[in-house]
């Protein structure tokens, strides 16, 4: 799972502050809510896009809007590290996800994922710029 530029001790601490903000719900409370809301159970799913929480944090959907949210914040593509830091977090995440969980692909995932990793990657290039000079 180690990639280059990035310590396992890293990939822990985006995997924690991943699977640490993730807003997951069983059938039985989504249904519930959507009741509550006054709306079947399909229309709220399709409305929210929901999907199995595993499903949602494995797929190419989050990874490139991960991705997308990443290189926008850097203003350059990102590194073949990155986007292996990328896949293997979202993958590790979906890993440990209850299977019986839902998500909506609506999520805040993305964004604080892709923040964390342009703060890694302007400590390590400030802590490199220092080290040179």
């Amino acid at each position: 799972m180690a990639v280059e530029n990035t310590t396992a001790h890293e990939l822990a601490e985006l995997l924690a502050q991943v699977t640490g903000s993730l807003c997951t719900r069983t059938l039985h409370q989504f249904a519930a809510e959507s009741r509550l809301d006054g709306e079947s159970l399909k229309d709220a799913m399709d409305r929210y896009e929901i999907d199995y929480a595993w499903h949602v944090l494995g797929s190419d959907r989050m990874r490139d809007q991960t991705l997308s949210l990443l290189e926008a914040k850097l203003k350059h593509p990102a590194t073949d590290a990155q986007k292996a830091c990328i896949a293997d977090v979202l993958r590790a995440a979906a890993a440990g996800q209850s299977s019986d969980l839902l998500m909506s692909f609506d999520n805040d995932v993305a964004e604080p994922l892709a923040a964390m990793l342009c703060s890694q990657h302007q400590r390590k290039a400030l802590a490199e710029a220092e080290a040179m000079g």
